[in-house]
């Protein structure tokens, strides 16, 4: 404990100390008012400066340090200050007192409870921080709700001393004005509880609606200031309009019109968007027959000699594009209209909240969803534009696999397609300018996957800086910084994975005034509805997680709040967001990780256990990786997973399951798993946990039982 927290502590223990020993309580009760009001009226016009800067300074002491009988003091304010100078002195001594109050408990315990609760109180702190005035405004109207105890809680959360000073200042005036005014009234009350009567509290809790209602009537103002300018149709052509046929899209305009909304689905390029056509479906298909190049190179490992593979790219590529033809009719134009979306191919603009213009036709609409996703993000490097890049949407057209093949990215898809085209045949080098591949992952997770990629002839440079390119489509030299040293790197082909972008160009969003974020994506709401209330927004379009699971998940609560938010709506709940990188071995990663949990100051436990120790891994050889659990100490709570390792995305699930319905790592011990699978690593993780939280002592003493019973 540091010296400011020890001398608050041990300030605040001697005051009230004193307050039980010197029984100063006696001063504060309403017996003594009583007794004392016309003396204390003679002292207040002898000497009203002191006394009144005495009350003053006692009442900042008594709701600062949250000793009992401010209710009095306020009372005692109106019976010898009067209505006027009682409410001023009750007022900004009461608001002084909150604060100081709040800063204390800010002080002692904000650090402790953040990271004890640091995973539950994520979602809070957020809406603290954008709505803490307007929450804190609300409580300080209604007296049912403990005043010490909304400072306590207000001090551990991340709102500003000058927001709480200024919502606590406004938002306890009228409930003083009532206290003052009847300690005018002395004489005509018998007690503190007086005040409050049932009609008292029933106005309170009216003027604690008030906020509430101002808030939706504001809302309802800023949706017409809005729509200001444009004129709402008198009937609609849909009910629904969707902009992109990506799993975003599709998932809108699926659940449109499974509830019989009538939907107008618009896909500028292919149904399916990235994820069928040059995301998800053909990345893995690559991975696929890498992985089975890479396993007959590796062959005599497994006591098979002699094994030979030779590598027909043509036809790798062919079996990429075989794939998506055989999931494409999921998604096919033909397939939605049979289930009642009418699809219409090319670019959409909005033309109005309402009206959105397509090959020359409008169509109106009650509510627009814009799922339009994402796109790669070329960065302005000097001369990338003239060695003709690929990206992770062009390099399916490849025919011939390049000899030496750059990679610029090491996130999720500059490792996964640099690993496969390294077990195809090419010659590659995969450069970041991050100190690490994988940032997102734990320091030891992403030096396991760099460490894999090595040692399949991958050249891995990090701390690569990109300065400039020459050459042109045919091949040609990146040079790079790496700290004060610059490299040239030759190659045949640049593969560019860098980031994506959303894509919201040519959508009209300008003139309509939807926001965006600073990284380009639309401004939405927990609801998914963007500053245009006719306009909402789902998948990569809004981010944060550019998923194609999440773009799902978005949609449903897009969908269903355009269709039914005048009745029901609901919030986008991204509590348990799980994803997985592709290479070998994978990664896997649901909730909060370790290095997550540092940089927050987050105290956790950590179980890991080795694949190493998993006997079906033994069996296939399989050996590299290991999983961790996240847990608070000493609890089996589950706030975070990783996995690294064989079949990691899979083996997630069960975890993203307990999570997802507050299941512990006691429970999944207590599961049946398969011998031998590799699922089992989840049970020896949870037993793990177990045998580090051995009751040790009374083992000990179930020892001694046995002794005896030998």
């Amino acid at each position: 404990m540091d010296v400011r927290r020890l001398l608050v502590l041990t300030l605040i223990a001697a005051v009230i100390a004193s307050y039980f020993v010197f029984d100063f309580g006696r001063f504060l009760s309403f017996e003594y008012l009583e007794e004392q009001r016309s003396a204390l009226r003679e002292l207040v016009a002898a000497r009203p400066l002191l006394t009144g800067g005495t009350f003053f300074l006692v009442y900042v002491l008594v709701t600062g340090v949250s000793l009992p009988g401010a209710a009095v003091m306020t009372l005692a304010g109106g019976a010898i200050f009067g209505l006027f100078w009682g409410t001023i002195l009750v007022s900004f001594a009461s608001t002084i007192g909150a604060t100081v109050a709040m800063l204390v408990a800010r002080l002692l315990l904000r650090d402790y409870v953040q990271r004890r609760f640091a995973s539950q109180l994520g979602p809070i702190n957020r809406g603290i921080e954008r709505d803490g005035a307007f929450y804190l405004f609300s409580l300080r109207l209604v007296p049912l709700f403990p005043f010490f105890m909304i400072n306590l809680v207000m001090g551990v959360m991340p709102i500003r001393a000058v927001t709480f000073f200024v919502a606590s200042q406004v938002g306890m005036l009228p409930g003083t004005v009532v206290y003052v005014f009847a300690g005018t009234r002395l004489a005509e009350i018998s007690g503190p509880g007086d005040v409050l009567s049932p009609d008292l509290i029933f106005a309170f809790l009216l003027l604690a609606a008030f906020p509430w209602v101002a808030r939706a009537i504001m809302n309802a103002l800023a949706r017409r200031r809005a729509l200001r300018g444009h004129r709402k149709p008198k009937r609609y052509d849909d009910n629904l309009i969707v902009i992109g046929a990506g799993s975003a899209g599709l998932i809108a305009a699926l659940i449109a019109a499974t509830v019989k909304a009538k939907v107008t689905l618009i896909e500028r390029a292919k149904m399916g968007g990235d994820c069928l056509n040059t995301g998800c479906v053909p990345s893995k298909t690559l991975i696929t027959s890498a992985r089975v190049a890479h396993t007959v190179r590796i062959a005599e490992r497994f006591g098979l000699r002699d094994a030979q593979a030779r590598v027909d790219f043509p036809a790798v590529m062919d079996r990429v594009a075989e794939a998506i033809r055989t999931i494409e009719p999921n998604d096919s134009v033909e397939r939605y209209e049979g289930l009642g979306v009418r699809c219409v191919q090319g670019d959409a603009r909005i033309i109005d909240p309402w009206t959105v213009e397509v090959n020359g036709e409008r169509r109106t609409a009650r509510r627009i969803v814009i799922a339009t996703g994402s796109e790669p993000l070329l960065p302005p490097i000097p001369g990338l534009e003239a060695v003709d890049p690929l990206t992770s949407d062009s390099v399916w057209a490849l025919r011939e696999l390049p000899e030496r093949l750059l990679v610029m990215g090491g996130g999720p898809i500059g490792c996964e397609l640099a690993q496969s085209f390294s077990r195809l045949g090419a010659r590659v080098t995969l450069v970041d300018m991050a100190p690490r591949i994988l940032p997102r992952e734990d320091t030891d997770v992403a030096e396991v996957v760099a460490e894999a990629l090595a040692a399949e002839g991958i050249d891995v440079r990090p701390g690569h800086e990109a300065i400039r390119f020459r050459g042109d489509g045919s091949g040609g030299v990146l040079t790079a910084r790496n700290a004060d040293e610059e490299v040239d790197l030759p190659f045949d082909r640049v593969l560019v994975a860098v980031g994506r972008r959303p894509v919201t160009e040519g959508l009209g969003l300008e003139a309509l005034g939807v926001r965006k974020t600073s990284a380009g994506t639309l401004d939405v709401d927990a609801h998914l509805l963007t500053s245009v209330p006719t306009i909402y927004g789902c998948g990569d379009v809004v981010g944060p997680y550019q998923f194609t699971h999440m773009a799902s998940h978005q949609a449903w609560y897009a969908a269903v709040n355009a269709l039914f938010g005048p009745f029901r709506r609901f919030k986008a709940n991204y509590r348990v967001v799980p994803w997985t990188t592709y290479t070998e071995p994978e990664v896997a990663r649901v909730g909060l990780n370790e290095d997550e949990a540092r940089r927050a100051g987050t105290d956790v436990e950590v179980t890991r256990f080795e694949f190493a120790h998993n006997d079906r891994a033994i069996a296939e050889s399989a050996r590299t990786g290991f999983i961790k659990v996240l847990t608070p100490p000493g609890r089996d709570r589950i706030l975070g997973v990783t996995i690294v390792g064989p079949h990691a995305g899979e083996l997630l699930a069960e975890y993203v399951l307990a999570m997802t319905h507050g299941i512990g790592l006691k429970q999944i011990m207590g599961t049946i798993h398969v011998y031998p699978t590799f699922a089992e690593i989840n049970k020896s993780a949870a037993s793990a946990w177990r045998k580090a939280h051995a009751p040790e002592r009374l083992l000990e003493w179930v020892g001694r039982f046995h002794a005896l019973r030998r």
